[in-house]
């Protein structure tokens, strides 16, 4: 029998933003929060949060790894989350 191996397949990203009123991201794996301020979503290289006023979900699609966001865009950010892990509090106690 062949063991076939997975191998995570790079691809690339995009994060397009029209006007700080509407974002598109490509490479959205799920979402983890979303309100009218705040999105969260993990991406295929991270955390990404997408602050803002007014923010509505225009399009998700998993499928295609799509999420488009509308409304008044103040800050985008990604956070690794092997970082986090590692700036715990125990961590930091310990070190």
């Amino acid at each position: 029998m062949e063991d076939k191996k997975v191998s995570k397949i790079v691809t690339n990203q995009n994060i397009i933003m029209e006007n700080r009123e509407k974002i598109s991201v490509t490479g959205v794996i799920d979402i983890h929060s979303f309100d009218d301020e705040l999105v969260l979503a993990q991406t295929d290289l991270g955390i990404l949060t997408i602050k803002g006023d007014d923010l509505k979900m225009n399009k998700l699609n998993l499928d295609n790894n799509e999420l488009i966001v509308e409304g008044q865009i103040i800050a985008v950010a990604y956070s690794d989350t092997n970082q986090a892990k590692k700036s715990g509090f125990m961590n930091k106690i310990f070190k």
